[in-house]
């Protein structure tokens, strides 16, 4: 039987031997001149790796969090775009760039919220609250945002759902239930909340930071919302990817606990020089090691991958048209949301 597990498994059996600098040079000028001869662009997230992330700055591509990297992707005029990141990424530029060609290093490349919500029981299940404003995140399939209002990413959720409260609608709220619960405590709105988690921010634990708090007093703790209450409870600032790296810049602190995927540290080193970052420790003795503060798929973006898809082209994303209508008017909310001005 085929599972998340064992496609990960299987994928990093055959991945390629290390590099030497020189072999890694000649790689990322091969990819440079297969970007220009496909006239393409990489839209890569931050959760992807480092190398990764500065061929993308260097090209002129995109680095970013999935909102961004959606306004990037549909914005930008290269005619085909090359999403580093999880396959729902790349459906979501497909859904907007219908008349873009969207390759991926590899279509195996997934999300476990995406694989927590498959679209048929979530469709049966709102169809059980047809009262409900549906709302998901974009960590989704192109079905499910089809069967959602509102598509949201971490970086706009609290603005969101705080303006469809304060409107009087009761939601329905998928796929992760940390950042449901986190965005119902802060807003009070009524929210049903699908079960599911990210394997990464889920292994965060309270007890691990805390330990970390004592070794370094002075440090301040961010932490993603989709990590569980506990750990959100001790952090000093909660926000998505983009807001985390700006306050990684603008806090005072010289030392910084950081609870979300490890990956980011690029970024996050690059707006506050100087100061040490430390990853929030996973689950400890009883961890999986599912992640360990990396998301395994997201592991899967390489250079080797990125230079063959460009060569081969095999590794296109397709999204059905009907689907592909409904969805863009969820995803189409998203972007042009406007924080609601409130009168002081």
């Amino acid at each position: 039987m085929t599972t998340p597990e064992s496609v990960i498994r299987d994928y990093w059996a055959k991945s390629p031997e290390p590099r030497s600098d020189a072999q890694k040079a000649a790689l990322i000028e091969e990819i440079r001149a297969l970007l220009k001869q496909e006239d393409a662009a990489i839209v890569a997230h931050y959760y992807t790796d480092p190398e990764i992330q500065a061929l993308a700055d260097e090209t002129g591509g995109c680095v970013s969090d999935s909102l961004e990297m959606a306004r990037f992707g549909r914005d930008h005029d290269a005619s085909t775009l090359l999403v580093a990141g999880v396959r729902f990424m790349g459906e979501t530029a497909k859904i907007l760039s219908p008349e873009k060609r969207i390759l991926m290093p590899t279509l195996e490349a997934t999300c476990s919220l995406d694989l927590g919500c498959p679209a048929e029981e979530f469709s049966a299940f709102c169809d059980q609250h047809p009262d409900r404003t549906v709302v998901v995140y974009a960590n989704t399939s192109a079905a499910v945002k089809a069967r959602a209002d509102w598509v949201i990413t971490s970086s706009i959720a609290l603005d969101v759902v705080r303006y469809l409260h304060e409107r009087g609608e009761k939601l329905i709220w998928a796929p992760d239930k940390h950042l449901g619960s986190y965005i119902q405590n802060e807003t009070g709105a009524d929210m049903i909340l699908w079960d599911s988690a990210c394997i990464v921010h889920d292994e965060f634990r309270s007890k691990g930071v805390e330990d970390l708090k004592a070794v370094h007093p002075g440090a301040a703790v961010l932490v993603h919302p989709e990590s569980p209450d506990s750990v959100v409870a001790l952090a000093d600032v909660v926000g998505s990817t983009s807001q985390l790296i700006a306050a990684a810049r603008d806090l005072p602190n010289d030392t910084l606990i950081v609870a979300t995927d490890k990956a980011i540290f690029y970024k996050m080193q690059q707006e506050a020089p100087g100061k040490l970052l430390i990853e929030a420790p996973t689950a400890g003795n009883g961890a999986t090691c599912r992640s360990c503060a990396h998301c395994p798929w997201m592991g899967m973006n390489q250079l080797e991958n990125i230079r063959d898809v460009l060569k081969n082209g095999d590794q296109e994303i397709l999204v059905d048209e009907g689907v592909r209508r409904k969805a863009v008017q969820s995803l189409g909310r998203m972007l042009n949301f406007n924080k609601p001005v409130t009168a002081a």
